[in-house]
């Protein structure tokens, strides 16, 4: 899974004196008796390029909606650029909004697509014109300018509706789930496409998606939900190497768990799992009593498989008892003695026609213990 979306330093989440651009302040969205978003507090700053992540119905699309003023909070407050929008309708916010079916117009052209809403601005013909070619380039689309949306392929048509909202250069463009029509190889194209298109106009977006590759991959933060709230915020580094609760862990990436009670042990900790298997040692930068439960989360590419048993930290015996052959890397199902199954990923270096390790092989799996994860919850 790609991890972290810029190449340069891009943190001003950690500058208290930067201002933020968006600010949402202990937001609640009902309907009726259901709470779709419950007491969200929320800063997005400039230049950001930030992902509200989760599973249908976690509230994610409300809160977007209430950013571009298609929805109104229950309670709470939505800032944008030191203005609280309260009461803005929609077309007098400085927010676009690109949905995911792209919602063009099938009879006019592509350039007339992307001059649509610059018209009804009243903007003068000749800045029109220079707009639209402006938005045009940014997308690599001249050439197809003359052409309807049916006449051309859904990566570009999802090119052109993004030019179309880009082209009254917003100061926040929200992408609802952007990419779910095209297919796998499209979608990942278009992904750092859009990751190069956001920075060269330095518009702040908010996309929302249920993928987590796609988070992983185009955010500088991420922001998972989870019925409404808030679970964690973070780098997409941080929230896949160190995910706060199970949930995220679960969520995003793949991770083996393992729950017992646990107990200081030197500088590390361990991790009392199963009756007949060895402690699980395990680092963590947060306090935990002895005694107190804990589960413990591990990557499959941290795992290690063996014919041979290792000198390291948390070693188990395990019998392979399936295999994925992903073509870059194969996971194995290890099924240790008391059941529990642990997977182990090694990349496929070689072009090689036999496997190292098989069904039923008898196998050890080791980590060390920086490796996983220790969480409360």
């Amino acid at each position: 899974m790609a991890v972290g979306a810029s190449a340069t330093h891009f943190a001003p989440w950690d500058d208290p004196n930067e201002t933020a651009l968006i600010r949402i302040e202990h937001v609640t969205k009902k309907f009726g008796d259901f709470v779709a978003v419950d007491d969200i507090s929320l800063d997005i700053y400039r230049r950001e390029f930030f992902a509200l992540l989760g599973p249908s119905g976690c509230g994610k699309t409300t809160l977007m909606r209430m950013l571009a003023g298609f929805e109104t909070p229950t309670s709470g407050k939505v800032v944008i650029d030191g203005q609280d929008v309260a009461g803005v309708p929609p077309n007098k916010r400085a927010v676009n909004m690109m949905f995911q079916s792209y919602a063009l117009f099938p009879h006019l052209s592509v350039w007339e697509n992307i001059a649509f809403g610059l018209r009804r601005d009243g903007m003068p013909k000749d800045k029109i014109e220079a707009r639209v070619e402006e938005m045009l380039k940014l997308v690599q689309l001249q050439q197809f300018a003359m052409r309807k949306p049916h006449q051309i392929s859904g990566g570009q048509r999802q090119r052109v509706a993004l030019a179309r909202s880009l082209a009254k250069a917003p100061k926040l463009l929200l992408l609802d789930e952007p990419l779910g029509a095209l297919d796998r190889k499209l979608r990942e194209e278009t992904q750092f496409e859009l990751m190069d298109i956001q920075e060269k106009t330095g518009t702040t977006f908010v996309i929302v998606t249920h993928d987590q590759e796609e988070a992983m991959t185009v955010a500088s933060r991420v922001a998972v939900m989870d019925q409404g709230r808030l679970i964690q915020v973070a780098t997409p580094a941080v929230i896949y190497e160190s995910p706060n609760s199970v949930y995220v862990a679960d969520f995003l990436g793949d991770a083996t768990f393992f729950e017992g009670t646990v107990r200081k042990a030197g500088d590390a900790f361990e991790l009392t799992w199963a009756e007949g298997q060895p402690p699980i040692r395990a680092k963590s930068p947060h306090a935990f009593t002895d005694g107190q439960t804990a589960h413990y989360a591990i990557r499959p590419e941290k795992v290690e498989i063996h014919g041979d048993k290792p000198e390291d930290d948390n070693v188990m015996r395990g019998k392979i008892i399936d295999i994925g052959y992903l073509g870059n890397l194969s996971t194995y199902h290890v099924e240790l003695a008391n059941g529990q199954i642990i997977k182990a990923q090694s990349f496929n270096t070689e072009r090689e026609t036999r496997r190292r390790f098989t069904w039923d092989d008898e196998v050890w799996v080791n980590w060390t213990h920086s490796c996983g994860v220790l969480l409360e919850k």
